[in-house]
């Protein structure tokens, strides 16, 4: 399937995410706080992008699946927002005055570009990395278990059976509307490389 070769012809930036200090920085529970705090702003800023994105798809869908499908994942994205206000809480962070990283700007400007110039399948390919991610990440992460890790819950939320289940549905969405072309290796290698970014702009924040 179009989406498993995607994933397994990027591994070399999957691998690199796993190994990032940002993601390392997690699993040992050892992340600064500060790091951490910032990252939840600019992946709320991302993921209202991200659901913009998905209703795009929604409205583009050319049957009632695709419709509802793209809906159901917006949907997802809303309950992950849920999450972050709560951590935002947790950790002080206003998401009223976020700002985005020029990493996170240059991440949402693809995905929306992508949604709005694109068709269904070029929007499921762009969004895909993303979703699958961090659901390894997730699964990859609750192999390592530590006492009293200040982001344990973060681990549970993308390790779970659920994320691994939107993750799934839109990677359906992509192998139905989408054939394999170079600029669709090309997008979802752009959005991997958007991931990786995204992380290093937060962990440089913790570090400044």
């Amino acid at each position: 399937m179009l989406s498993q070769q995607l994933w397994h012809s990027h591994q070399d930036l999957v691998q690199a995410c796993l190994e990032h200090p940002f993601v390392r920085g997690i699993a040992t529970g050892e992340l600064k706080r500060d790091c951490f705090a910032f990252y939840v702003g600019q992946d709320a800023f991302f993921l209202e992008s991200f659901a913009r994105a998905y209703s795009i798809a929604a409205a583009k869908a050319p049957d009632w699946q695709g419709f509802t499908s793209f809906h159901r994942l917006a949907a997802g994205v809303l309950k992950e927002l849920e999450l972050h206000e709560n951590y935002a809480l947790q950790w002080g962070v206003d998401l009223r005055k976020v700002q985005p990283a020029n990493a996170t700007r240059r991440y949402t400007d693809f995905l929306l570009a992508t949604a709005w110039m694109g068709d269904i399948g070029a929007i499921a390919v762009a969004m895909s990395p993303c979703m699958r991610l961090y659901a390894y990440l997730g699964q990859q992460l609750a192999l390592e278990p530590i006492s009293e890790n200040p982001y344990q819950a973060w681990i549970d939320s993308y390790s779970g059976n659920e994320f691994a289940a939107l993750a799934s549905q839109l990677e359906e969405l992509a192998d139905k509307y989408t054939l394999m072309t170079e600029n669709i290796s090309l997008s979802y290698r752009y959005a991997l490389s958007c991931e990786q970014d995204f992380f290093s702009a937060a962990y440089s924040w913790g570090k400044s």
